[in-house]
């Protein structure tokens, strides 16, 4: 099956972390997905993220130094170092000059050095795999999992827009098929442009808790994510998840849900009330949409199967759990756009 592994397979991975080292401050987790170490004194902390990325076939070189780099900003860095494993299917010198050129230029263009990696031909593949690791120094990490009951949960920009993105250039006929505009499918492949968060970061990271920047599962999974890693109850509105129009159309023509796939663009982000109005206003302040999706709840320690009675203060519902429009959901989604390349 394409895509993330399940819950057991990854805790089998994530157990298998090597020798430990008390530099580590974060370390492998579930619905994290950067890791902390302690540069030891004035030096701060130095944050880490891998990503691997293969499907989005024309612009992968570009989305892929925004996945990883996003991953860094989410956790409250500033980006600064990429290496850079290309697998490539063939030794197409065209093939190879656009992907490198699609890193080289996005990497540029948001200050980001790439500074070591490693490239060679796996005839294997169907399409190039960009493996990059972002790596940046920050004063306070914010982790995914510190959402607190009480607080409201804050999406960026919109759901979908990395898919947006993808659908209206590898998918463009398919859509245009469903009757999606080519004027509608120009503005969503503009899309690309908007799927760094590092701008958003950087906006709110001083009044969150936590923060995670929903990608392959979409918003869906950032949730059940953060919620897991948080050890509460994510409460949210489908009806007051911000989706563009683009978004919208290109979904609805191919069948996907907006919240339920690759959402690179839009950063979640778990701030207290007192100072959702300034994280807010300093959203608007650089011109970035934001909307207030629901809250951070308690969750029942008791409970193993989110139906149990919860206790003063409680939902009901064990840690980890979802709550959309009140639907409980514990498990992360397969991402709906991977059977549009199956």
């Amino acid at each position: 099956m394409t895509g993330k592994l399940g819950p057991e397979a990854l805790a089998e991975v994530l157990a298998a972390t090597g020798a430990d080292d008390p530099a580590v401050d974060l370390g492998p987790a579930y619905g994290e997905d950067a890791a902390a170490i302690d540069l030891d004194g004035a030096a701060g902390t130095l944050v880490v993220a891998a990503d691997p990325l293969s499907l989005a076939a024309d612009a992968v070189g570009e989305l892929a130094v925004h996945v990883a780099c996003n991953d860094v900003a989410a956790s409250g860095a500033d980006p600064r170092w990429l290496t850079h494993t290309l697998f490539l299917p063939d030794d197409d010198p065209a093939r190879r000059r656009t992907v490198t050129t699609q890193v080289d230029e996005t990497a540029s263009a948001l200050g980001v050095a790439i500074v070591g990696g490693h490239t060679e031909v796996l005839p294997s593949l169907e399409r190039p795999l960009c493996s990059m690791t972002a790596l940046g120094t920050t004063d306070r990490f914010v982790p995914s999992g510190g959402a607190s009951p009480g607080e409201k949960l804050l999406l960026t920009k919109g759901a979908g827009i990395e898919a947006t993105a993808i659908l209206a250039t590898d998918f463009r006929e398919a859509c245009l098929d469903a009757g999606v505009s080519a004027a509608t499918l120009d503005a969503a492949a503009g899309f690309l442009d908007e799927v760094s968060v590092i701008r958003d970061a950087r906006a709110i990271r001083d009044a969150a808790t936590a923060l995670h920047d929903p990608t392959e599962g979409g918003l869906l999974t950032a949730l059940v994510e953060t919620a897991a890693a948080s050890g509460a109850v994510l409460a949210v509105e489908r009806d007051r998840v911000p989706v563009r129009p683009e978004t919208r159309a290109c979904c609805d023509a191919l069948g996907v849900d907006p919240l339920a796939t690759f959402g690179s663009g839009a950063l979640l982000a778990a701030v207290p009330p007192e100072r959702v109005d300034e994280a807010v206003d300093a959203l608007a302040s650089i011109d970035v949409d934001v909307g207030v999706i629901g809250e951070v709840r308690a969750a029942d320690p008791d409970a193993d199967d989110g139906k149990a009675t919860g206790g003063e203060g409680t939902t009901g519902d064990g840690p980890g759990a979802v709550l959309l429009d009140g639907e409980r959901i514990a498990e992360a989604p397969r991402d709906e756009l991977y059977p549009l390349w199956e």
